[in-house]
């Protein structure tokens, strides 16, 4: 898959210490956990189970992102399966080099518009916390609509939890009409 200036591709085992990389900078997880994933975690549980999520739902996954103008690696974009097989749920992380350059907006209106025309689905979410204002700004500008907010208990929750999480949305229908207008 590809966008005006990404490359999107399947992971390979090969690009574990890309993974590791992007996992360890404490502002790129700042929203997610809070620190950095531990190496083995990311050889053993994060990277089998992106492969896996290859076989078991053709055409989902985690896309590792590359510049196509020389092939830096920016970070990833992904669209999962959700419980309701008419709906996916796309995400992104990238490295804070790729930040402010437009590539989160970019990756994510190319996997919205893969969802609805390859996979067929009906409906893409994403969620993160409320106070992840450059987040939501892209989900804003990747087309998708504020839907709600909740909260959630957390043993060990981050800076910012007491403020909730936020879901939006788009549905195919107005997704297909944004396109003729």
């Amino acid at each position: 898959m590809e966008t005006e200036r990404l490359r999107l591709r399947r992971f390979t085992a090969d690009d574990l210490d890309l993974l590791i990389e992007l996992d360890s900078d404490p502002e790129v997880m700042r929203f997610l956990t809070g620190q950095a994933t531990p190496r083995e975690e990311i050889k053993n549980v994060v990277l089998p189970g992106m492969l896996e999520v290859y076989g078991e739902h053709p055409g989902l996954g985690t896309f590792a992102a590359e510049e196509k103008d020389g092939g830096a690696f920016v970070g990833w974009f992904g669209l999962q399966p959700t419980a309701d097989a008419a709906t996916v749920d796309v995400g992104y992380r990238l490295n804070r080099r790729s930040w402010g350059k437009g590539y989160a907006t970019e990756g994510t209106k190319m996997l919205i518009a893969y969802a609805f025309t390859e996979i067929k689905v009906e409906r893409v979410v994403a969620d993160t916390m409320a106070v992840n204002h450059r987040s939501r700004a892209v989900m804003r500008r990747s087309g998708l609509r504020f839907v709600r907010l909740w909260h959630e208990e957390f043993e060990d929750p981050l800076p910012g939890t007491e403020f909730g999480e936020v879901e939006y949305a788009l549905e195919r229908r107005t997704w297909e009409a944004g396109r003729r207008a």
